[in-house]
């Protein structure tokens, strides 16, 4: 199984901190690779036109974000960057498609 994951949070995807499933907003299951592809490629498309950056690690953590979009932290006491991250798995496990 193939799945392609939005998350939104304060920190980048790919340090799935414990509890980071609580930041998803989007989970989309498939069971042909090209499909998860063609579904990623266009999430991708969009949150480009929409962020000013974007980061990318092991091909499966993809990060963008626009400085400003900002999230406050009642524990740090302080704005902290907001990032829209995907995430690639494939049964169950972080990888590239």
């Amino acid at each position: 199984m193939f799945e392609v994951i939005y998350i939104k949070a304060d920190y980048e995807p790919w340090w799935m901190f414990e509890g980071w499933e609580e930041m998803i907003r989007r989970r989309q299951s498939f069971s042909e690779a090209s499909a998860a592809r063609a579904y990623f490629e266009e999430l991708r498309a969009e949150l480009r036109s929409k962020h000013d950056y974007e980061a990318t690690k092991k091909e499966c953590f993809f990060a963008f974000w626009t400085q400003g979009e900002l999230s406050f932290c009642e524990g740090c006491d302080e704005d902290l960057q907001l990032y829209h991250g995907v995430i690639l798995m494939k049964d169950g496990e972080p990888s590239t498609f």
